[in-house]
């Protein structure tokens, strides 16, 4: 026989405490009215829980708001922002951007380290690769400084790689510089500052999740294409990282199309081939679009960008980059249906809704799985958006006792 239990009263004062932080952070400054409305609690139980947050530090009177009766104005609460500090990493090959934030997620100061890397490997920008690390922790503490913030509460990183859930460790799937190991052990070593790592596209794929294109989904997979092409899985509102932190490693997915096949040690001969930056740039130039030779990103975006603004001229290569990134959508829906693709990076940002719905089409001949296709809405900024999201939640976990 099962015994009934109900909750003890600090876990009852707990939970009422997270759901009116939680609704503060949410809707801004309420009233005790209102969070009575919004929570059901009785109005004794909202006294006291505001009179108990206020001790901590959490909750302050910040005005009043007029109501449609007699006696004094109400009082308006709101969440302290500044009751915790929180800094966000995009750690790419050629430097980092960092955002410094308060509790609420609110931008408080940005800053951009770049890392010119030799033919040899050796970090220019800054003074040599042993460098790199200490300069960039450096200007995180004088971009937090100069926003009023002496300690960092939570510091997330997103970085290209896998990261182990088991350890946390930092695993190149290619040519990663050396300085990113580094700046993970110089975080690391901050006093008083928990530090998260996550893969840069899971953390992309977090921001279109809670604030871009699949806000309305607790299903669908992101896919990046950038430099290379990766991809975010989240299930049933989970994001899914696999044993070894693989789970969307699509670049490594073997596909028609490309020279030979990818090996453990390159993605070449995989769906990177087909989709990858450069592949996408000796694309455009046979189809007679203009297209920088470099093969980075950028030349990659401008590309799509030039085949959109020619119109006809532009409609071979814009359905022939489709059906490229079908065919490695296809593979990810019908392993996961997940009823949902977002195309995210610089190519789905330049391609927007155009090139979206040429995926779908051309997906919907592939597989007999209904998958809609979205452009990404969290824009160039989403790994970094996705990392302050994170960083938040897990200030909010220890501030607010949430599970």
């Amino acid at each position: 026989m099962t015994t009934a239990r109900t909750a003890t009263p600090s876990t009852a004062r707990a939970i009422n405490d997270r759901l009116a932080l939680n609704l503060l952070l949410e809707q801004g400054p309420l009233t005790a009215t209102e969070l009575r409305d919004l929570t059901g609690l009785s109005r004794p139980t909202v006294a006291d829980l505001l009179d108990r947050l206020q001790r901590t530090g959490l909750v302050a009177v910040v005005g009043e708001r007029g109501e449609q009766r007699r006696g004094p104005n109400a009082r308006l609460y709101a969440l302290v922002a500044s009751r915790a500090h929180i800094a966000a990493f995009d750690v790419r090959e050629e430097g980092v951007s960092l955002v410094v934030a308060d509790l609420a997620g609110r931008s408080l100061a940005t800053a951009e380290v770049p890392v010119e890397t030799s033919a040899s490997g050796a970090a220019g920008a800054v003074p040599g690769a042993d460098g790199a690390a200490e300069t960039i922790v450096r200007t995180l503490l004088e971009t937090a400084r100069g926003a009023g913030v002496e300690r960092l509460h939570t510091v997330a990183v997103g970085a290209p790689g896998l990261v182990d859930p088991a350890t946390g460790r930092l695993h190149s799937t290619g040519k990663l510089p050396g300085w990113h190991a580094e700046l993970l052990t110089a975080l690391r070593e901050l006093p008083g500052t928990d530090v998260i790592l996550e893969n840069e596209v899971n953390l992309a794929g977090r921001a279109e999740y809670r604030v871009g294109a699949a806000r309305d989904r607790d299903t669908f997979v992101l896919m990046w294409l950038g430099h290379s092409v990766g991809a975010a899985v989240i299930l049933d509102g989970q994001l899914r990282r696999g044993f070894s932190g693989g789970t969307g490693e699509i670049c490594f997915l073997p596909v028609p199309g490309t020279v030979g096949l990818p090996s453990a040690d390159s993605c070449e001969g995989g769906f990177h081939g087909l989709v990858g930056s450069a592949a996408i740039c000796a694309l455009a130039r046979t189809h007679g679009l203009p297209a920088d030779r470099a093969g980075d990103a950028s030349a990659a975006e401008a590309a799509v960008r030039a085949a959109l603004a020619a119109g006809a001229a532009g409609e071979a290569f814009l359905d022939e980059l489709a059906e490229r990134i079908a065919l490695g959508a296809a593979a990810l829906c019908v392993v996961l249906d997940p009823g949902c693709v977002v195309l995210g990076g610089e190519i789905g940002r330049a391609g927007g809704a155009e090139l979206a719905g040429r995926v779908e089409r051309r997906l919907a001949g592939f597989s007999p799985l209904r998958t809609e296709v979205r452009a990404g809405t969290a824009g160039g900024g989403a790994v970094l958006a996705g990392a302050v999201l994170t960083a938040g939640d897990a200030v909010r976990r220890d501030l607010f006792g949430e599970p």
